[in-house]
């Protein structure tokens, strides 16, 4: 693969991350492997976390904001007994109890109590920001900082596995939810306390675990000249967003971002809905995403 070659890709590379690499560790590596200009990812994972991380090459980093917002599904695996200040395996250990007396009938009803609506307090161990500086740092400085609760939703808890004092369960969730707060809290509802042990991230915005690739495999198609194969096309990427073929004129008109109304794109009977449309040319490239609102006539340029 030429550097010119490398630097004209544009999509979405769906790796599968690796044990104790940071998302930015991951998205360098990709960078380096794929000689890209620019690589992004839609969504971090914890260091000690495995499994789906997007990440988007080169113009497709426009794209990451659609990602973001999109469900989550992950397998955890709980340590009861056992609270850390990070709520996982990582920090130091705050407290021990014995969840001996815990029954598997006690873990499956708490599964039920945090399935929907879910007010969950963020954890002083986080990326988030306060005063323009995260979390993690002001606890490692010993003034740790807790935002306010944030409203979270769980689509399901699939319990796999229980052997005491390890529950291993299937989560589904809004983005922006904290599994490791999620066991903190489970354990704390049990009376026994907890912390995540384990986590994979098993989708992300539609993509599956099992279409990720490792970086030791990227590395090979790498070598092979045959990355690119890897990436999906910056259309393809934008699985749940209908789509409309634009003739060459109005092609052009985009590319100058020339308005665009609802009548150019959307049959009548769409008139009155509201939502994102992804426009692509004669050839099934990705010209743009437009969104339209019930009341307005032109087209909104989102991308």
């Amino acid at each position: 693969m030429s550097m010119a070659d490398a630097s004209s890709m544009d999509g979405v590379l769906i790796v599968n991350k690796a044990p104790d690499m940071s998302s930015a560790e991951v998205v360098a590596a990709v960078k380096r492997l794929l000689l890209a200009r620019k690589v992004g990812h839609a969504g971090t994972l914890d260091p000690f976390a495995t499994g789906v991380l997007v990440c988007c090459i080169n113009r497709a980093t426009r794209l990451a904001r659609f990602f973001l917002d999109s469900r989550k599904t992950y397998q955890a695996v709980c340590h009861l007994g056992i609270e850390t200040d990070t709520q996982d395996a990582t920090g130091s250990v705050v407290s021990i109890s014995d969840p001996v007396a815990v029954t598997g009938q006690q873990i499956k009803a708490v599964c039920r109590q945090f399935e929907g609506e879910y007010w969950q307090s963020p954890p002083r161990y986080s990326a988030l920001k306060h005063h323009g500086i995260p979390l993690y740092r002001y606890a490692r400085q010993g003034e740790p900082v807790q935002k306010p609760p944030r409203r979270v939703y769980i689509d399901s808890i699939h319990l796999q596995r229980v052997r005491s004092p390890l529950v291993q369960f299937e989560v589904a969730c809004s983005a922006g939810t904290y599994i490791r707060t999620l066991c903190h809290d489970m354990g704390k509802a049990l009376g026994c306390g907890g912390h995540l042990k384990a986590l994979v991230r098993l989708e992300s915005s539609g993509f599956r675990l099992q279409e990720a690739i490792s970086l030791f495999r990227l590395k090979q198609a790498s070598e092979a000249g045959r990355a690119a194969e890897q990436i999906l096309s910056m259309e393809s990427a934008l699985r749940s967003m209908p789509a409309f073929v634009a003739n060459k004129a109005l092609t052009a008109n985009i590319k100058h971002g020339r308005v665009v109304t609802k009548n150019e794109i959307l049959p009548s009977r769409e008139n009155n809905r509201e939502g994102l449309v992804k426009v692509v040319d004669e050839h099934r490239h990705l010209i743009a995403v437009l969104g339209y609102r019930k009341h307005r006539q032109e087209m909104q340029y989102h991308c």
